[in-house]
């Protein structure tokens, strides 16, 4: 194994830990900010630093049709290309590709499609997506699985998700070992038990860097995520990373990191910037809504980040009813330090072995709820 990961404390079934890549060490249970194209949208690299994040993620799919893999390889790589010296995940670009739908045929060896961009015709395998994230450079490279689709009955979530076992098999072969650098396997098998035991067998028979979940928060609902995690997680092995993607919201995340998951993804901080909407550590707020029109508070008084350090609720009201883009500068910025806030807060728990509590704790002010101003 290419990749290191050490575990340096459990609190229960949740994990404290450590991994080391080619270009630096991830402290999880860590938030990775999705960097689709090359970038956090609306933030600078140093940004994205600053708010704490020290892995971000790049998708195999829209990058090798822009720029192209070639090109950025050409140009030094992913890291150099967008500027991020820190570790970076690439998606393998099958959830993208199975939700063209129309534009995607499937087959036993890949998928051909049509690219939305420019209607170009496309060809990607297990070979394939693994090259593409070698040319990238990622450090943590995915395996190349079919995402399930949801709603499913068992037969249909069998088939597909003993497809992505063929496919993890032939790109673990087509993976290049290289000191810092790591294949991940992909659990599929839907909410069904048995699936996702057949699942792990497989991919712990063929041997990978880390595990992640995947085919999970698609429209099940959090209580059947929780229960899959538990049947799960158990199964994997102690001393590899495990990684459940695209999820999500902090309250799917802290119940995730308690069932011992240690990595995450999401678009939900970034995307939410853009449309007003601000995590804070009593629920969610609409920015955009009048009551923050002549509210002096800052978003959160308990956050770090520049919003909140330098700036009220009504001038953020005052920024998106203007159609300023520093609003979404500021509340992408917000949330991202919000979530950073989150994972900090659960590494330290688990360090003290004071997990339980904080999440007591955090459960009590998130149902507080927004405190009007006086």
């Amino acid at each position: 194994m290419s990749l290191s990961f050490e575990l340096l404390g459990t609190d229960g079934a949740a994990r404290r830990g450590r991994i080391a890549t080619a270009h630096g060490t991830v402290e999880t249970p860590a938030f990775m900010p999705v960097g689709t194209a090359g970038t956090v949208k609306a933030m600078l690299p140093q940004s994205v630093a600053e708010t704490g994040a020290q892995i971000v993620l790049g998708n195999t799919f829209h990058l090798m049709l822009r720029p192209g893999a070639e090109r950025v390889a050409a140009l030094g790589g992913l890291h150099k290309f967008m500027n991020w010296p820190g570790p970076i995940l690439t998606d393998s670009g099958g959830f993208q590709v199975m939700s063209l739908k129309d534009l995607r045929k499937l087959d036993a060896d890949g998928v051909t499609f049509r690219s939305p961009v420019d209607g170009s015709q496309h060809r990607l395998t297990p070979e394939r997506s693994i090259e593409i994230q070698r040319l990238l450079d990622a450090d943590i490279t995915m395996s190349f699985d079919e995402c399930t689709t949801w709603p499913v009955e068992e037969p249909a979530a069998a088939s597909s998700m003993r497809l992505s076992m063929k496919w993890a098999e032939r790109g673990k072969r087509a993976f290049i070992e290289r000191p810092g650098y790591g294949l991940f396997g992909i659990v599929q098998g839907s909410v069904f038990p048995a699936l996702r035991a057949e699942s792990v067998a497989a991919l712990t028979a063929i041997g990978f860097d880390g595990y992640a979940v995947g085919g999970l928060a698609v429209g099940e609902g959090q209580a059947m995520m929780f229960a899959t995690l538990d049947t799960t997680l158990p199964m994997l092995p102690a001393d590899r990373p495990r990684y459940l993607m695209g999820v999500g919201r902090p309250a799917d995340i802290v119940g995730a990191v308690a069932r011992g998951i240690d990595m995450f993804d999401c678009v939900m901080p970034t995307r939410a910037g853009r449309t007003a909407q601000a995590f804070t550590r009593r629920g969610e707020l609409n920015l955009r809504n009048a009551r923050h029109r002549d509210d002096p508070r800052p978003i959160d008084e308990h956050c770090g980040c520049p919003a909140c350090t330098h700036h009220s609720r009504a001038y953020m009201h005052h920024l998106i009813r203007a159609e300023e883009i520093l609003a979404s500068m500021l509340l992408t910025w917000h949330n991202l330090h919000y979530y950073q806030d989150i994972m900090r807060g659960l590494r330290g728990a688990i360090e003290s072995g004071s997990l339980g509590h904080w999440i007591a704790a955090f459960t009590r002010e998130q149902d507080l709820g927004d405190i009007p101003p006086l």
